[in-house]
């Protein structure tokens, strides 16, 4: 879990300044990123499966971030 959370740290930099004065899309990021690792955490917890936790690790930050973060 710990390589996750440190490979997110260091990809997302970025996220948390926002593009344009006034926008929200920088703090939607990192919003989502824990959000993101709570829920994953959360399956990992609960099914203590290593295949069930690769697959939330896939398929939980598509969904946050392909179809739920805000266009901008």
């Amino acid at each position: 879990m710990g390589w996750f959370l440190g490979s997110l740290s260091v990809l997302l930099p970025a996220a948390a300044f926002a593009e344009e004065h006034g926008g929200y899309k920088g703090i939607a990021h990192i919003y989502f990123t824990f959000i993101g690792v709570i829920l994953i955490y959360g399956v990992h917890d609960a099914f203590h499966n290593k295949k069930v936790t690769i697959g939330a690790a896939i398929v939980i930050p598509v969904i946050l971030f392909g179809f739920l973060l805000p266009k901008g």
